[in-house]
């Protein structure tokens, strides 16, 4: 699940991904109005729950309202069984870590993963 068909484009130019694709077209922004029903996210629920689907991937943005929407999905799946996971996040492929900031590699250091080999 992606926010934007820009996020969309941007997630099969990786060639790391070959499922299906739900695009929110938008995110849920309190302040400008958008709350979950202005998603429709009972679109989404239909498709997750055809019988089909057996994980649903979050890539929404790691911004606030990104975060509050990944939040709401993943409550909302997973009190009905269904699988959730997200994307990851930290430093950049050929990043330098004296150019990360600080947020990013914090997050980075909670997100680590045992080395391969």
């Amino acid at each position: 699940m992606v926010e934007t068909p820009v996020d969309m484009n941007m997630m099969e130019q990786t060639l790391a991904y070959q499922g299906l694709y739900y695009i929110l077209m938008g995110r849920i922004s309190p302040l400008d109005g958008v709350g979950p029903s202005e998603l429709g996210l009972e679109r989404l629920m239909a498709r997750v729950l055809d019988g089909v689907v057996t994980e649903v991937i979050l890539a929404t943005n790691y911004t606030n309202e990104g975060e509050a929407t990944a939040h709401y999905v993943t409550a909302m799946l997973k009190s009905r069984g269904v699988s959730v996971t997200r994307i990851a996040r930290g430093v950049p492929v050929g990043g330098e870590l004296e150019y990360v900031d600080s947020g990013t590699l914090a997050q980075a250091l909670r997100e680590r993963k045992a080395c391969a080999g």
